[in-house]
């Protein structure tokens, strides 16, 4: 509910102030939900993006050289079978 109250307080001094165009108002909205959303992710000690970007670059190349493995594997498999 604290949270709530936050975003409509901040609605109404936008209105109070005067910035009622939609450009205005929607750039306004973004940068307090940007700013909540830093808030939440610095409390929860999450990765930034750069981190994030590396990890997912990293898993690629793991998922790729596993994805070899199992094709090197399985063409060993497979062998001749003897006709009688």
């Amino acid at each position: 509910m604290t949270k709530s109250k936050f975003v409509i307080d901040k609605l109404t001094k936008l209105f109070e102030q005067g910035l009622i165009s939609y450009k205005d108002l929607s750039s306004e909205i973004i940068n307090v939900l940007k700013s909540k959303r830093d808030e939440i992710v610095f409390k929860m000690k999450l990765t930034s993006k750069e981190e994030t970007d590396i990890l997912i670059k990293r898993i690629d190349n793991i998922e790729k050289k596993l994805e070899k493995s199992e094709k090197d594997k399985l063409k060993k498999r497979t062998t001749k079978v003897k006709k009688l």
